[in-house]
């Protein structure tokens, strides 16, 4: 009996903007069973870069981080027990990469995951078509907000849909 592999694990990053400065104020993963796990993070007193027109493509306020939010060493140990050994994809790797590394080095531990491109998944013919099957899964699945679970939900979607036999 042929048993389906389970779907690559996947993950996606808010940030409080882009470039220098910014961190990670929330993060979404979708394991290989289905499972997602979301969780907002908590601004480090350091973390002060803070770009409006970021706040208005994922919605996050940042006065709602500080009354929800988790500190970076609860959101890495969280991480690294859910994702431990794991192969972890996105689809945003230099900006995500930055985000988790400064996650991490805020909370004094080490990635024990490792995190890589989402293109690698998939061969040359199928790269470009990764974004239009985000698309679709967020339009199929229902996902109107812009958030990191969501997110990853439709970017495993995506893959799993590229990455089956033709």
């Amino acid at each position: 009996m042929h048993r389906p592999s389970p779907m690559p694990c996947v993950i996606d990053v808010e940030a409080s903007g882009f470039g220098r400065g910014s961190y990670p104020i929330e993060i979404g993963y979708v394991l290989g069973d289905g499972r997602a796990v979301c969780m907002l993070v908590q601004p480090s007193p350091g973390w002060t870069h803070w770009d409006r027109a970021a706040e208005q493509v994922h919605g996050i306020e940042r006065t709602l981080l500080y009354s929800h939010g988790r500190r970076a060493a609860e959101v890495a140990a969280t991480l690294n027990r859910d994702l431990a050994g794991c192969t972890v994809y996105c689809d945003g790797w230099a900006h995500d990469y930055a985000w988790i590394a400064a996650l991490f080095e805020e909370a004094a531990l080490s990635p024990a995951f490792k995190l890589e491109s989402a293109a690698q998944l998939l061969d040359e013919a199928r790269r470009p078509l990764l974004h239009e099957c985000q698309r679709r899964a967020r339009a199929e699945l229902g996902l109107a907000r812009h958030r990191a679970s969501s997110d990853a939900r439709a970017l495993q979607c995506a893959l799993a849909a590229l990455i089956e036999p033709a």
